[in-house]
């Protein structure tokens, strides 16, 4: 196991980064680039850095539709608002436009809410950097 230290790394930034929500070092995704066609959802089946399993349990992901749903929606708002409300567009033109943002930004929504999503349930733990486990032979998970 590799190990770089990077203790100022915030929340916001591991996940931003999408970094491994327990040490906020190892990456989440094996493939940097969200666009490589059939790399987009490829992920270790631990961390790197310090071996936290990153599917907690069966189709643990699918609660990162809702995360994502949120995301879209402050997208939907934020492009509206600006186009209609302070860009005067038509409302078709504000579609388009809203089309093609949604759409280019699609894969990397995908990869932001599965990261916002793990990092809701597993906590950080800046100590577990070598592997170890909690003390019941597990990650700790957040309660």
């Amino acid at each position: 196991m590799k190990s770089r230290s990077n203790p100022g790394r915030s929340l916001v930034a591991s996940i931003v980064q999408q970094r491994c929500p327990r040490c906020r070092e190892g990456r989440l995704f094996k493939e940097s680039n969200p666009y490589k066609t059939g790399a987009l959802g490829a992920m270790p089946e631990q961390c790197p850095v310090c071996g936290q399993p990153f599917q907690l349990e069966p189709s643990f992901y699918y609660g990162s539709m809702y995360v994502s749903y949120g995301y879209t929606v402050a997208i939907f708002v934020a492009v509206f608002i600006l186009g209609y409300g302070v860009l005067g567009l038509g409302i078709w033109s504000v579609v388009g436009i809203l089309a093609t943002v949604l759409l280019a930004l699609g894969p990397i929504l995908f990869r932001l809410s599965r990261s916002t999503w793990i990092h809701l349930f597993v906590r950080y733990e800046p100590a577990k950097r070598d592997g170890s486990v909690s003390d019941k032979g597990a990650p700790t998970p957040k309660i």
